[in-house]
């Protein structure tokens, strides 16, 4: 997979204290196009760092964002993440050497820590593993690559949700007939622990239970807006 195959795709809403780390962690040969929301010093930390970014400024959810930056994009694979990561130093190494075939639509790694809750997301990732034996991709938007073709066929993210649409959207393309793969090698450093200080238990219970309704289907329409609390 050449790196100009893939575009990174990210929403940006107040990510001034991390967002050069960012895109310190992204090639400059990798296509970047960000979608902000930001009124801190986002915009012109990226002007500064990543002149070539492509940067639309559009108030917008998590999810709205995911979708405009795929509708820009004008690669063959859509690479979604998140600003408070960053990209292990062989990532796009590790994706350079891949040769996709052609059933494969869904590609998903593990997001890690190098400081706080490395044991929550050592676990994580083992959940992860486990349900990708059984077909199930347990993905994350922080790093999660959908083939532009899948994306399309299934509509893109479902819009009314804040939060889990990156699972959501995965179990989709799943559905559709898709291919998937977890590579342990694609991974991610998280390094804001806002939700996860709040209380690892809570996270846990709120991903399960939310996540459960969705796979099941068993979601009221009205319930799928409310974030329960996620972006508190």
């Amino acid at each position: 997979m050449l790196r100009n195959d893939v575009s990174v795709i990210v929403p940006t809403r107040n990510e001034a204290h991390n967002i050069a780390r960012f895109l310190n962690s992204i090639p400059r040969d990798v296509p970047l196009i960000v979608v902000d929301a930001s009124d801190d010093e986002t915009p012109a930390i990226i002007a500064r760092l990543r002149p070539e970014a492509h940067v639309i400024r559009q108030p917008s959810t998590v999810t709205e964002a995911r979708q405009i930056g795929a509708a820009r994009a004008r690669t063959r694979w859509l690479l979604f993440t998140d600003a408070d990561v960053s990209f292990a130093e062989d990532y796009f190494d590790h994706l350079a050497r891949l040769q996709p075939t052609p059933a494969l639509g869904l590609i998903f790694g593990p997001k890690d820590s190098r400081d706080a809750y490395r044991a929550y997301h050592r676990w994580f990732e083992l959940g992860q593993r486990f349900f990708a034996l059984l077909g199930i991709p347990a993905a994350t938007g922080s790093n999660l690559l959908i083939r532009r073709d899948a994306f399309e066929r299934v509509g893109g993210f479902d819009l009314s949700l804040t939060c889990n649409e990156d699972s959501e959207i995965a179990w989709r393309v799943r559905r559709a007939g898709y291919a998937m793969r977890f590579i342990p090698a694609l991974r991610v450093f998280s390094h804001d622990h806002r939700r996860l200080r709040r209380g690892v238990w809570r996270k846990v219970m709120h991903s399960s239970v939310r996540c459960t309704l969705l796979y099941l289907n068993a979601m009221p329409r009205a319930w799928r807006a409310r974030d329960w609390g996620y972006w508190a």
